[in-house]
């Protein structure tokens, strides 16, 4: 996922696995020429590794990429927001974690920046309410938050996550105000099969709704202000 220099030839190469979590690997000589690791330890590569755990870290036997995300490397825009994407990962997993549902998002996410021509905004903007969702932090998109009423809903609110009609969300100041589109966008995301939560588009006013929430949520829930 994220690598490192380290002596003459070596890499620490931090990787994000499905059953062990981020953890950080040695890649002996991965930077000579003629090195076999050279290709699966490069910067976002998805492949097969096969380890073996030293004192303090693992180190990587052998590895076969199989996927690089070549479109992602050649585009400044688009790395810029895989560089926030895989920050924002970097800081939310553990060793030792189940790290499936992220790692598979993570690759979806991926892929979709790669290869279609999606708003970036919008993608981000799904990814961190999705990952949000994975971590635990599942806002109440249903009914009103505050007084269970089911219809006019018209805010989101950071404070008390989740969704607030007009009347509840005029009098907390923490609630952004919402379109009907966003609110069914935002619906779609939380509860959308993996490989779909992409498979939708909405007008540029929904767009900069989405990034308003799910920006402000994400720095609410992991403490932190992550910029383009």
């Amino acid at each position: 996922m994220v690598e490192n220099n380290v002596g003459d030839y070596d890499k620490m190469i931090t990787m994000l696995t499905p059953g062990l979590g981020k953890i950080g690997c040695h890649a002996k000589g991965a930077r000579r020429n003629k090195s076999s690791l050279m290709a699966g330890t490069q910067f976002l590569c998805f492949g097969e590794y096969l380890l073996f755990k030293g004192n303090e870290t693992y180190n990587i036997n052998s590895c076969e990429p199989i996927e690089i995300f070549y479109n992602i490397r050649i585009d400044y825009d688009k790395l810029k927001y895989v560089a926030q994407i895989i920050k924002i990962v970097c800081d939310v997993t553990n060793e030792n974690d189940n790290s499936y549902k992220i790692l598979q998002l993570l690759l979806n996410t991926l892929y979709t920046i790669s290869e279609l021509n999606k708003n970036l905004d919008l993608v981000l903007a799904i990814f961190k309410l999705r990952i949000l969702s994975i971590l635990g932090f599942t806002p109440k998109i249903d009914k009103c938050k505050n007084c269970n009423e089911e219809v006019n809903i018209k805010y989101f609110s950071i404070k008390d996550d989740g969704i607030k009609c007009g009347a509840c969300g005029k009098i907390d100041k923490s609630a952004i105000q919402i379109s009907e589109g966003t609110l069914t966008a935002i619906r779609y995301i939380i509860c959308a099969p993996a490989k779909k939560i992409f498979s939708f588009n909405v007008s540029e006013e929904c767009i900069k709704e989405l990034e308003l929430v799910s920006k402000i949520y994400l720095n609410e829930k992991i403490e932190k202000e992550y910029k383009l």
